[in-house]
């Protein structure tokens, strides 16, 4: 796989002999500082031009200074397109390399993502501001708010009635999606909340939670992992009581940390209609 300097040397030695292209910006996890560098990551490149027609859906100009990718994608030509006027080239090379370059006509607004500037034609009075030094304070765990601390506590626990229900009904592919997206997020909210609680808010776990082992304690990472399930409904069952337990670990040390009021009384009102709905499904579904 060709090295981190030869692939930005390649991005920037295009964008200068070609004098339509005015800037270059590296976002996503190469320009965050914190996260730990390795072969998989994107190069998540932006060139700014001024007239964006003839770099356009025109992937023969990309494989012409890029090469021929082993696939593509791109997202605008997709049969959901975002339709904000720019375009991106998605492209896995045969050598493992993958680049997703955005071309963008607008000026470059900065949202405190981190963001590395790898060139600027015109000097901070064309596309780009001069930027800070970048860093990961963007997707820091923000502390809950009374309402948000409930809302997720809430909507955990409501969620996992039409869990229960799928699972009687024999609904599995409902049954997955309400576990492993719904009630799942709200389940990661929390996890990110006592994290903040243990270590402060400022720090990131990562997107969708890929850093939880390094700050979780062992003990609670063997739960969460184990919230993963196969598609037999007594390990579903099994996921949800680890879930639930989890959950409530969690959610009341967050409670306590902020003086929150945690709502026994609703926890204890799902659990009681789970045990129902798991007793009157027994024999059922291979439970």
């Amino acid at each position: 796989m060709r090295s981190e300097q030869i692939i930005l040397d390649l991005i920037v030695g295009v964008a200068k002999t070609d004098e339509r292209i005015r800037a270059v910006l590296l976002v996503g996890s190469r320009a965050n500082p914190i996260v730990p560098k390795d072969i998989y990551q994107d190069y998540d490149i932006t060139y700014f031009v001024k007239d964006i027609a003839p770099f356009y859906n025109n992937p023969a100009w990309v494989e012409k200074h890029f090469g021929k990718p082993l696939i593509m994608q791109m997202p605008e030509t997709m049969r959901y397109p975002v339709g904000d006027g720019r375009f991106n080239y998605m492209m896995i090379y045969p050598d493992g390399v993958r680049i997703d370059l955005s071309f963008e006509f607008k000026n470059y607004i900065d949202t405190g993502e981190p963001a590395v500037i790898l060139l600027d034609k015109d000097n901070g009075k064309g596309f780009l501001p001069n930027l800070p030094f970048p860093s990961d304070r963007y997707w820091h765990i923000k502390p809950p708010s009374p309402l948000f601390f409930y809302s997720c506590c809430n909507n955990f626990w409501w969620c996992l009635n039409n869990v229960a229900r799928g699972i009687a009904r024999d609904e599995l592919p409902y049954v997955m999606y309400m576990l492993n997206c719904v009630v799942r997020s709200e389940l990661d909210d929390m996890i990110n909340y006592y994290i903040g609680v243990q270590y402060g808010f400022n720090l990131s776990t990562g997107k969708n939670g890929k850093y939880f082992m390094k700050y979780l304690p062992e003990k609670l990472y063997a739960q969460y992992a184990a919230t993963y399930t196969g598609s037999e409904y007594t390990d579903i069952w099994a996921a949800v009581d680890t879930m639930c337990n989890l959950f409530h670990t969690l959610a009341v040390t967050v409670a306590e940390y902020f003086g929150f009021t945690y709502r026994q009384d609703e926890e204890d009102g799902i659990r009681e209609y789970l045990r129902m709905v798991k007793e009157q499904s027994i024999g059922k579904y291979k439970i």
